[in-house]
């Protein structure tokens, strides 16, 4: 029974993070990247974009807080998941949960239920600063205290980032999303020992190596 759960956790959990997180990036690059100029130039409203912004990136974050929860229960519940835990985990995880909740509840407190709060005036502006190397720290300093702690843990999480499991990012990820986990297909029975005993050979489906099993 705990096999068949761990199995769901990472069948439904996997897909909703990565999915989640996919939006999340779409949703940051265009409201970070993008000034405000370029989609009133497009047509698009002020309300229209953040009313699009509020809804989906709503959906996208609670995507990816459902697929970490799920994760994270997988990694801590699970035994030999959890002894394959190394240290870049226990920090990565978190961090991430933290950086993604606190953005959730800058956008619920100011834009769901507050009077609403334009980041494309104060956070996109200090945020392509630091890429034109004109940074305006005065940007930042003007925004609530929650967009500015999410702007804190998201540079904090950038500067971890090659050193965790989130570098797979780079490794073609619309690929890595759908490939399949461990799987070990039968290949072959040769004789390998002596006194006629065999060995069965394995392939990895998702890496094309072989291994031996124990003894038939």
């Amino acid at each position: 029974m705990g096999q068949l759960l761990e199995h769901r956790w990472l069948r439904w959990g996997s897909p909703l993070f990565h999915l989640g997180a996919f939006m999340v990036i779409a949703g940051h690059v265009v409201g970070l990247a993008v000034p405000a100029s370029w989609t009133g130039a497009a047509g698009i409203s002020e309300h229209a974009y953040h009313a699009t912004a509020v809804w989906a990136g709503s959906v996208a974050g609670g995507a990816m807080v459902t697929g970490i929860g799920m994760l994270c229960a997988r990694r801590l519940l699970t035994r030999r998941v959890r002894l394959g835990t190394d240290r870049s985990d226990k920090l990565l995880f978190p961090l991430l949960s933290v950086t993604v909740l606190l953005g959730i509840a800058a956008t619920a407190a100011h834009n769901v239920f507050g009077a609403g709060y334009d980041y494309r005036t104060t956070v996109s502006v200090w945020f392509r600063g630091l890429f034109t190397f004109q940074p305006e720290p005065e940007a930042i300093t003007g925004a609530p205290l929650l967009f500015q702690l999410h702007a804190l843990t998201a540079c904090l999480l950038f500067a971890v980032w090659p050193f965790t499991r989130l570098v797979h990012v780079w490794s073609v990820p619309i690929g890595y999303l759908f490939r399949p986990y461990l799987v070990y297909r039968r290949r072959s029975t040769v004789p390998t020992r002596p006194g006629g005993e065999t060995v069965r050979l394995y392939r990895r489906a998702d890496a094309g190596r072989f291994t031996a099993s124990d003894r038939s």
